[in-house]
């Protein structure tokens, strides 16, 4: 079931943010900004650290796109602040603790053999609508340079071909 061009579920949960301070987060929270969550298998692993810590350094070209990131895993809000203060380091982005799997669930990025997140990422834009998902193989790492563009790209309002990137032509808005 693909959630593109639907209204993105609701959540609210706990995460970890900064050097492991808890927080409550709700996306309706975010509504009038755009959103890049990204789901993960687990804590303490080895492709998962690349990919939030990649996110965490590109957080300043999210936001000046008025786009908040939010990683999340079926951990503990104590694992993932154990791991942000034994080796992840501090982030700029918050770290969803999603342990009974709702939320993961919801986006349909939940391997329920395992109990862990497929690598899925998925860009919400500002009405809260989703308008990309992408899920990869628990060995492939995502791009954070192609998440960025994809949301530069939708940013335009128009038709954007294979290989856009900002300042390229579009091919017009839809219906035109």
């Amino acid at each position: 079931m693909s959630l593109v061009g639907k209204k993105a579920p609701d959540f609210t949960t706990v995460a970890v943010v900064g050097d492991g301070d808890f927080k409550q987060v709700s996306l309706a929270d975010l509504k009038g900004k755009y959103v890049v969550l990204f789901f993960y298998p687990a804590d303490f692993t080895f492709i998962c650290p690349t990919e939030i810590q990649e996110f965490s350094r590109r957080h300043e070209e999210f936001k000046a796109l008025n786009c908040e990131i939010l990683g999340c895993s079926t951990d503990s809000k104590h694992s993932h602040k154990a791991w942000i203060k034994g080796g992840l380091g501090k982030l700029n982005h918050p770290l969803l603790a999603d342990f009974t799997k709702t939320i993961t669930r919801d986006y349909d990025a939940l391997v329920e053999s395992e109990g862990l997140a497929l690598r899925a990422t998925f860009i919400i834009d500002d009405k809260g609508i989703v308008q990309h998902a992408s899920y990869n193989a628990d060995l492939l790492g995502r791009s954070v340079s192609e998440t960025l563009r994809m949301v530069q790209a939708l940013q335009t309002g128009e038709r954007c071909p294979v290989e856009w990137k900002p300042g390229s032509k579009t091919l017009g808005k839809p219906g035109s």
